[in-house]
């Protein structure tokens, strides 16, 4: 008996993989953190620039996803053989043209935060808002195909770390400060491990259908290590923060935070894989939120500098 066809509200808001939006959330909450304790998130007009910072940052995301699902759907990547949850085009749930059509409204609605931000902060927000729809749809889209090259990371861990960070962070007064730059690591970092537990998961489909991200090119060991690593910079970054950085030592409540996630990539470090790692998934997607949380109230309970 074939399952039962899921509503169309239920199919929408799967492509949207709202498990995944911590990726936004998450550099917006640290960078807003870091103006806050810099003393220059003061004003409405700041607060709402930190806001447009996450809406900007977060329609960004849903128009990848939407893409990476209009054109993986296309190519066949997202196939009935996948590990993870059916997409919409790959599982015939949605029409190649209704998703052409909700990726440009997407975008459409993204450039009205990146103008805001631009009006306010600069014209290198626009600049940064345009590079980052391009990547976006780039991410798949031919005949770039980021991610079917093996550049996905790269682009995962710069534009979800610190570039959202600093740019959030800077948002507030024009200025791109090291310290944000550097807390952007973790973030980004969160963010790849995410990515690379995906890869690994789909390395045997994505080979199939010509998609070399890292996991395919070098194989299911480097994308364990690199998992593993990336965990452990979002624990390191904090303290380092507060050693070398002098921010408030509450701000090592992210590591905390990191570490009641371990067993994410612990159990993948010890070979765990297939269907599996969707475990792992919903566990590094929690642990985007939770970590952006406590970097911020770590920040709160540590006032500001000024």
């Amino acid at each position: 008996m074939n399952a039962a066809r899921p509503s169309t509200a239920a199919v929408w808001l799967s492509a949207i993989r709202p498990k995944t939006l911590g990726a936004s959330l998450c550099p917006v909450l640290i960078g807003g953190a870091i103006a806050y304790h810099d003393g220059v998130l003061k004003s409405a007009l700041q607060w709402k620039l930190v806001c447009g910072a996450f809406v900007g940052a977060c329609l960004l995301q849903i128009a990848s996803n939407f893409a990476n699902d209009l054109f993986d759907g296309l190519r066949g990547t997202d196939s009935g053989e996948r590990l993870g949850p059916t997409r919409a085009v790959g599982g015939n749930l949605v029409t190649p043209r209704a998703m052409s059509v909700a990726l440009c409204i997407t975008l459409v609605f993204a450039a009205f935060p990146a103008w805001f931000l631009a009006s306010q902060s600069g014209v290198v927000f626009a600049i940064i808002g345009v590079i980052g729809a391009i990547a976006a749809v780039a991410y798949t889209a031919p005949p770039f195909m980021l991610a079917y090259r093996g550049l996905g990371d790269i682009f995962v861990f710069a534009f979800f770390g610190p570039i959202a960070v600093a740019g959030t962070r800077a948002a507030c007064d024009g200025a791109w400060t090291t310290t944000a730059l550097i807390c952007g690591l973790a973030s980004g970092a969160i963010a790849v491990c995410l990515l690379a537990t995906n890869n690994l998961r789909d390395r045997v489909g994505d080979l199939r259908n010509g998609k070399r991200t890292l996991a395919v090119r070098f194989g299911a060991r480097f994308g364990r290590v690199q998992i593993y690593i990336c965990h452990a910079i979002a624990f390191v970054v904090p303290i380092f923060a507060v050693v070398v950085l002098q921010l408030p030592p509450a701000v090592m409540l992210a590591s905390f935070i990191a570490i009641v996630f371990a067993p994410a990539s612990i159990t993948i470090a010890r070979g765990r894989d297939g269907a599996a790692l969707n475990k792992n998934l919903a566990m590094f997607g929690a642990l985007l939120y939770m970590y952006g949380v406590a970097f911020a109230l770590g920040m709160w309970i540590g006032g500001t500098a000024k």
